[in-house]
């Protein structure tokens, strides 16, 4: 319904910059960008199954400078 009204010129002409940002709450205050996240407090992760890699070596590290720098 308000996507019909605010779509009609009279109405478009009337609203602001200010206006507009005032509806935006209306459109987007219900929605989560990332989901719904859910704790289940009573697991535990599997830690030692998980891998740690190795420490990087100078040499490793001379290759990641940008050209042109020392």
């Amino acid at each position: 319904m308000l996507q019909d009204i605010l779509g009609e010129p009279e109405w478009a002409d009337l609203l602001t910059p200010a206006d507009r940002r005032g509806l935006t709450p209306l459109f987007w205050s219900h929605v989560r960008p990332y989901s719904e996240v859910n704790l289940d407090m009573g697991a535990r992760l599997d830690l030692a199954a998980a891998s740690v890699p190795d420490p990087r070596s100078p040499a490793d590290t001379d290759d990641q400078q940008p050209a042109g720098r020392p």
